[in-house]
């Protein structure tokens, strides 16, 4: 194990951790917020990597979306620190770890927060959230992901989760380009899979890095076809399999520095900083029809429940009583 070296005050960090096969990415504010957003297939995992860079405190924990990969290192996590939010799609899955994430959460008294348009403060640091689409397929927790945008000064990060095409097309419809890029960091939707990003969607996020957070698998990770497209984008490519945790150092005012735990190798910022950028349209939050709850765990875990008549998310299938009061 490498040694610990606790993320520095002052300055935002963000580290692409090396979890193999899964997506887990620790986001910490300059004033010592912090945020786990996915946390990998492995809680041994999880705990190795805590006790390596000394985290201390979680005040956010996020599930781009309900897979194994991605949220079986996020247990330990919410165990031990007991953050204040989870946010995540409100789509239960059916598997065991997502039942004991849950389990988790209700006994750690951390509430749940559906995604939906909203803005969240990490001290210093804007996270702007991304929810799916309306219309995506209930039953597909990758066309489901939540996304983040993550803002410091003039630094931007930007993290999809396994997003897939008709997931990044609808976004392409309703976010205008001065909203999705440029990107000075991004991470790689799906591992590098092939049905991950797009042309389309790279050409609207611009992004000057990308980091591909894989291990070993036998899906092909990452893709020769997605590993082309970051190139034609002009981006730097950072593997974690081949480099370990990758880690962004952010100066106030956007100045950043990328750092990988096996080489050594470093990909400084611009020496100046980037002109500022266009503000964003103004965005809606999606009518209340637009929720649905598939289960009451479901429910629970977005912090709806109960859910009534006339709330977003209220349906039939959640009230068995019909008293018009759903998962009490």
């Amino acid at each position: 194990m490498a040694a610990a070296q606790a993320a520095p005050p002052g300055v935002l960090t963000i580290r692409f951790l090396d979890v193999g096969q899964g997506d887990a990415v620790l986001v910490t504010a300059p004033t010592g917020q912090t945020l786990l957003y996915d946390g990998g297939r492995s809680e041994s995992r999880m705990r190795e990597l805590i006790r390596q860079y000394r985290v201390t405190r979680l005040d956010l924990a996020a599930a781009s979306h309900g897979d194994a990969d991605h949220i079986t290192g996020l247990i330990p996590a919410i165990a031990l620190f007991k953050p204040k939010l989870f946010l995540n799609n409100g789509i239960a899955s059916t598997t065991q770890t997502y039942g004991r994430l849950l389990n988790v959460v209700g006994q750690a008294g951390t509430q749940g927060l559906l995604a939906r348009e909203q803005v969240i403060n990490l001290g210093a640091v804007k996270l702007t959230v991304i929810p799916p689409p309306p219309g995506m397929p209930k039953g597909d927790q990758n066309a489901n992901s939540v996304g983040l945008l993550l803002q410091f000064g003039t630094f931007r990060a930007l993290l999809t989760g396994d997003s897939e095409t008709p997931e990044t097309q609808a976004w392409l419809r309703k976010y205008p380009a001065s909203f999705l890029g440029p990107i000075d960091v991004y991470k790689s939707i799906h591992h590098g899979a092939a049905n991950g990003d797009s042309a389309a969607w790279l050409a609207a996020v611009r992004p000057r890095n990308v980091v591909v957070s894989v291990g070993p698998n036998n899906y092909g990770h990452p893709t020769a076809t997605a590993l082309n497209l970051y190139r034609k984008a002009g981006a730097t490519i950072y593997r974690t399999d081949q480099q370990g945790t990758v880690t962004v150092t952010v100066q106030p005012g956007g100045k950043y520095a990328i750092t990988t735990e096996r080489r050594g190798t470093a990909a400084p910022s611009p020496a100046t900083a980037p002109s500022p950028r266009p503000q964003p349209a103004p965005v809606s939050v999606p009518p209340a029809s637009s929720v649905y709850y598939q289960n009451c765990a479901a429910a629970r875990a977005a912090g709806a429940a109960p859910v009534r008549v006339g709330q977003p998310g209220y349906g039939k299938h959640l009230d068995r009583d019909g008293d018009g009061v759903g998962c009490e």
